[in-house]
């Protein structure tokens, strides 16, 4: 059996203190750390061992993979780095605190921003030092190719040619790959293999650090799919991510309770 997994990122100080992080170059909490140093842990506990990685050009993702792999004691396989695995970029919301961002734009707008498959937040100004082109880790690529905002749609649409070109074709010649990245960039990957519709991709969250195994047979057709580790903890972490997202998008009074905790953290 062929199998891809896929690893969130562990948590990032942004996603600690609820800003949107998009494509700024964040590094892991501690949580975070060590979130990823046990799914390391659990991928070894498990026999997994890897031919090939693949991660962003983020600082969260990177370090992740790096823990996960020195668990492992697979340092030395090769690490393909890509700019297509970023994160969706988040145009000006990016460095926000979520829940302030709501007071500026109004919660209606920022959940459509949040939450839609096919509208974007308002692009980055051309004079934000934090333009994609400016900085030098995309110096090779065409600045027409780099975003200064995008939809989900336009994040899925830069992932799935490399995906498609790239990563899933070294199954012919590969038995086990791993992909380290980022939320929206993952959902797009699990939306092109499941065939999930653009409604419904709106409801998956993935869970940080906890690996998410795609099984396929020789043909590479896609047989099984399951998250790796013990299903009631996966199942009280997935329901906790969806409760906190649902009540810091829809109960102003827990908004606004969190935004006084973050604020009295900073």
């Amino acid at each position: 059996m062929k199998k891809i997994v896929l690893l969130r990122h562990g948590e990032s100080l942004w996603n600690q203190e609820n800003r949107f992080t998009g494509w700024t170059n964040v590094d892991l909490s501690q949580k975070g750390v060590e979130e990823a140093n046990n799914a390391g842990k659990l991928l070894k506990g498990n026999n997994f061992s890897f031919e090939i990685a693949y991660t962003s050009y983020l600082k969260r993702a990177i370090k992740t993979l790096n823990c996960v792999l020195d668990q492992m004691d697979e340092d030395w396989i090769p690490v393909h780095k890509t700019w297509r695995l970023n994160e969706k970029h988040y145009g000006i919301l990016q460095g926000l605190n979520k829940s302030e961002t709501a007071t500026i734009y109004g919660d209606e707008q920022v959940h459509i921003w949040r939450r839609s498959y096919d509208v974007a937040p308002l692009p980055l100004e051309e004079s934000d030092p934090s333009i994609p082109y400016k900085d030098t880790r995309y110096a090779h690529i065409p600045p027409c190719d780099l975003p200064l905002t995008e939809s989900l749609k336009d994040a899925i649409d830069r992932v799935i040619p490399y995906w498609e070109c790239e990563i899933f074709p070294r199954l012919m010649t590969t038995n086990s790959i791993l992909v380290v990245a980022h939320g929206n960039s993952l959902r797009g990957i699990v939306k092109h293999l499941k065939g999930i519709s653009n409604t419904d991709i709106a409801d998956l969250n993935i869970p940080t650090a906890v690996p998410y195994v795609f099984e396929f047979d020789k043909s590479l057709t896609l047989v099984n799919d399951y998250y790796l580790g013990n299903p009631d903890e996966i199942k009280k972490k997935q329901e906790k991510l969806d409760t906190m997202l649902n009540l810091l998008e829809n109960d102003p009074e827990i908004k606004k309770r969190y935004d006084e905790l973050m604020l009295n953290k900073q």
